[in-house]
């Protein structure tokens, strides 16, 4: 899955991929809950600067079938595939639900587990299909990837820029933390 990002002002709400039909239609993938509701933030702007105004949206299976206005033709929709879809950050609803988030503002928050020590900073958020994971960008070079759950992430600050993690849920305690430097079980002879 393609990441949400942000840029500043702008936030990603969608790719676009393959041509639908031969009328200009394309399957896009939204990253917003509703995916019905892409067209209700007004024009979809894409990198370069090109403005799509949604006409219509119908659900197929796990995506939209989109028509924008400014696509008239299968050639014109092939040239689309891959092109992600932004909004201002200003077309976006400013208050959220308690422990809700835009997954843009959980990037690069500064994550600490339950002492305050620092274990880096959160580079990425990912969705296979069972749940958000959050990629951790470690202090000590490497990424690790945990679930995004109450349990894994008990806190989140988006004021003081910072998401306490619990190391034993978020499963990064280190090997040697069981003791045995080496990693192997004890033979249990007494040797």
């Amino acid at each position: 899955m393609s990441k949400p990002t942000r840029n500043d002002t702008l936030i990603q709400l969608a790719v676009i991929g393959a041509a639908q039909g031969l009328h200009g239609e394309v399957r896009v993938k939204a990253f917003t809950s509703d995916p019905m509701a892409l067209g209700d933030y007004g024009p979809l702007k894409a990198r370069d600067g090109r403005v799509f105004t949604v006409r219509r949206l119908r659900p197929v299976k796990n995506v939209v079938v989109a028509r924008f206005a400014e696509v008239t033709d299968r050639n014109a929709a092939e040239a689309l595939n891959g092109t992600a879809l932004f909004v201002d950050r200003a077309a976006l609803p400013a208050e959220l639900d308690e422990e809700e988030y835009y997954h843009a503002d959980l990037i690069g928050l500064a994550a600490v587990d339950e002492t305050g020590a620092s274990l880096g900073t959160i580079g990425a958020l990912h969705n296979f299909g069972a749940g958000d994971i959050l990629e951790i960008t470690l202090v000590d070079g490497g990424s690790a990837l945990v679930p995004f759950t109450r349990a894994a992430v008990t806190s989140v600050d988006l004021a003081a820029k910072l998401a306490r993690f619990d190391r034993a849920a978020a499963g990064l305690l280190d090997e040697e933390a069981d003791g045995d430097p080496d990693g192997e079980a004890p033979s249990g002879d007494g040797n």
